[in-house]
């Protein structure tokens, strides 16, 4: 994607160290999963609207055509994580996936650090469960059974009340 390569690391990680650190939120139950609100709000594209969904989102392939390289993804989680956004000091990349809260699949933003978050993977409410529910808000986006912007919407507040209700049926 040609927006990618505009974006200058030095800028994305400026931005980054501009932020005081802090601890991730907690999800309910009191299980880490959300993304600290003040650091990751969420971000879409504009150039993704319920008019063009068709042409972009539901479309084979679309995410990976918007996907930000992996140099560049994985510079930013190096970042966020030795500067504080980690789970109890633990820094080790593995443990986490660099993820966009507002997924790709529903029309997030690619590059923005507002989007991006280095997300746990052994907690409760982790990676694969949140991928489900991004599947799951994908399908009833494209067949017109959730709005795009309600579908954004549970990411940006809380995902994991969204998995609840979609996933789990509660």
């Amino acid at each position: 994607m040609s927006g990618v390569a505009r974006v200058s690391f030095g800028f994305v990680l400026a931005l980054t160290l501009s932020v005081v650190p802090a601890a991730f939120a907690s999800g309910t139950d009191g299980v880490l999963g959300l993304p600290n609100r003040a650091l990751t709000p969420g971000a879409v594209d504009p150039r993704v609207r319920v008019q063009n969904i068709h042409s972009t989102i539901c479309t084979a392939g679309y995410s990976a055509s918007v996907r930000p390289s992996e140099s560049y993804t994985e510079r930013l989680k190096f970042s966020q994580l030795d500067h504080g956004y980690n789970v109890g000091g633990d820094t080790r990349a593995s443990h986490y996936e660099e993820d966009h809260l507002i997924p790709l699949k529903l029309g997030g933003s690619p590059i923005s650090v507002r989007n991006l978050w280095p997300e746990p993977r052994a907690v409760r409410w982790g990676a694969a469960l949140k991928d489900r529910l991004e599947n799951t808000l994908h399908r009833l986006v494209c067949a017109g059974q959730v709005s795009l912007a309600s579908a954004q919407a549970v990411f940006a507040h809380n995902w994991i009340d969204g998995y609840r209700r979609y996933v789990d049926g509660g």
